[in-house]
């Protein structure tokens, strides 16, 4: 019989786990996880933890959530995989319809892999290809706003711009431009987020007028930039950066792996802009955190620019479990639960009381920058301690919350089916870890 012990000694002998430092185990316990039912997960010995994280932003309707469950149950007695390439499966083209009517108008294209970061890379790729068919050869060079993230894979990193993560890696990539980022924390005294989004885009204008003959894309992650601390910022910056693709050739690559399902209020962000990326990159949410499944949607024009005889032509990429048919039902069962419990509608009633109960934190003389946009809440703690990250991160797993700071960045990205009485509890004892930081 499995315990917390015997799982933390046997996972630390075998497993390397992602973007850690496996020496900080030593001093620093792994979570050991036994199951999970709805906003908790539970170890061993039953003690539970609110995953505030979504279990790194992907789990939308709650771990071990009935109908996602029944719908992978039903499948596997049908199809759990086939080759997508020269097949076709029902899952995956059901799947594909059903995100060309819910996405932007006029992505009607769906080019499947298994995860975030391979999303990014098909886009560039595609991008770059796309080019390359049309006799602009001179357009390989892609443009990324300061402090982006787009996944760790080596073409991800290309585009990323936060050291962490690119830094060691940097001899192996491709060389980028980052432009100024609109996130409003970055905004100079006395300068609204709409004003400083606008100087933003007047450099991405500036640089696009200089440069789009060699520029194959403009890759951003739309309102809200993840791993720099969840830097938001206005649509209006979204729109600019449309208006100015489309002006200067440029293909607009919207991140939307993050942002997409719900999370910003709008079923994918760049609905608040009111605009059509020419290629969008969906995964976490996709599957309501239950498989790996990613998908690039582009439009006719970009998919007729492959479309010939010639197979150099046709795009070159392929991955083993592409359109997974487990994971397409997942997908297709986590869109049924958005449409029969009306989760867009719901959840911004539920953002509003979030952001009531959570006043005090926003009041709280050590906080700054609170801010919120959608399902997602985040500020600063002032603190000049190098360990706030790693002593909250602690605090808040005593106090029974899953809570992983960036730098001394605090956020909030729960699952939609969080509960007020839970909200109350994430918001009372974050307030006590802010007290204990003290």
């Amino acid at each position: 019989m499995t315990d917390n012990r015997t799982l933390l000694e046997r996972s630390l002998h075998a497993v390397w786990h992602p973007c850690t430092q496996m020496k900080v185990h030593e001093r620093l316990p792994l979570v050991p996880i036994a199951r999970g039912a709805g906003v908790w997960l539970y170890d061993f010995d039953g003690r539970r933890y609110l995953d505030a994280l979504s279990s790194w932003w992907v789990n939308l309707f709650g771990h071990t959530n009935a109908r996602i469950n029944a719908a992978l149950i039903e499948q596997l007695g049908r199809l759990e995989h086939v080759m997508l390439a020269g097949g076709t499966h029902v899952p995956v083209v059901e799947l594909s319809e059903r995100l060309s009517a819910l996405a932007p108008a006029g992505l009607g294209h769906c080019f499947f892999a298994s995860d975030g970061a391979s999303a990014t890379e098909i886009a560039l790729k595609m991008s770059f290809h796309y080019w390359r068919n049309q006799g602009q050869n001179a357009k390989i060079e892609f443009v990324s706003l300061a402090q982006s993230y787009h996944g760790e894979t080596l073409g991800a990193l290309s585009v990323t711009d936060v050291a962490l993560f690119k830094d060691t890696y940097a001899p192996l990539l491709r060389h980028s431009i980052q432009v100024p980022s609109p996130d409003w924390r970055l905004a100079a005294k006395d300068v609204t987020p709409a004003q400083h989004a606008n100087a933003c885009a007047e450099h991405l204008e500036a640089y696009l007028a200089a440069h789009h003959r060699q520029t194959a894309a403009l890759i951003l992650e739309p309102l809200v930039q993840g791993a720099c601390g969840m830097g938001m910022y206005t649509p209006n910056y979204l729109r600019r950066a449309r208006e100015l693709c489309t002006r200067y050739g440029v293909h607009l690559i919207a991140d939307e792996i993050m942002t997409g399902f719900g999370r910003t209020g709008s079923m994918f962000a760049c609905e608040q802009a009111q605009i059509t990326p020419d290629l969008m990159c969906l995964s976490k949410g996709i599957t309501g955190g239950y498989l790996p499944l990613s998908v690039v949607m582009t439009t006719d024009a970009v998919y007729a620019a492959f479309y010939a005889d010639d197979v150099t032509r046709g795009f070159l990429h392929s991955h083993s479990y592409t359109g997974n048919a487990l994971a397409c039902r997942a997908a297709l069962a986590t869109l049924d639960i958005f449409d029969a419990d009306r989760i867009i509608e719901n959840n911004r009633a539920k953002a509003e009381r979030f952001n009531r109960l959570a006043r005090p934190l926003a009041q709280h003389s050590r906080v700054q920058n609170f801010r919120n946009t959608g399902m997602i809440w985040a500020f600063e703690v002032n603190s000049n301690d190098p360990r706030f990250a790693h002593d909250f991160y602690c605090c808040a797993l005593d106090k029974e919350l899953l809570l992983r700071p960036i730098g001394t960045t605090v956020y909030f990205m729960p699952p939609y089916v969080i509960e007020d009485a839970e909200m109350h509890l994430l918001v009372e004892r974050t307030l006590e870890c802010i007290d204990a930081a003290a």
